[in-house]
């Protein structure tokens, strides 16, 4: 059975699949709401280096403290690549769609 390219972007604009009460679930396309999944898990990383500066700046200067800060810091690099990769990604396959529509 194929299903015809029209009917496969249509469903882009649905994001049917999210939890009710998420603020995703409240996106217009599931492209929107993986960005704000992606906004929502970096703004928890971005909480957690918040507090071990914090902590820092409070005296906990022991290394082990700057050791979670920094590995707090290259997760975060790693995170904010990855959400930058799919979402171009993701964004650029919808293009592709679109043009061949």
């Amino acid at each position: 059975m194929t299903i015809p390219l029209s009917s496969a972007v249509t469903g882009f604009r649905s994001p049917t699949s999210m939890p009710k009460g998420s603020d995703t679930a409240n996106s217009s396309s599931w492209y929107e709401a993986l960005a704000k999944a992606w906004g929502q898990v970096l703004d928890g990383q971005a909480t957690k280096l918040e507090t071990l500066s914090d902590r820092i700046d409070a005296g906990d200067d022991q290394p082990s403290t700057l050791t979670q800060l920094t590995a707090a810091s290259s997760k975060m690099q790693f995170m904010a690549t990855s959400s930058a990769t799919s979402l171009n990604s993701v964004g650029n396959s919808l293009e592709t769609m679109a043009r061949k529509s």
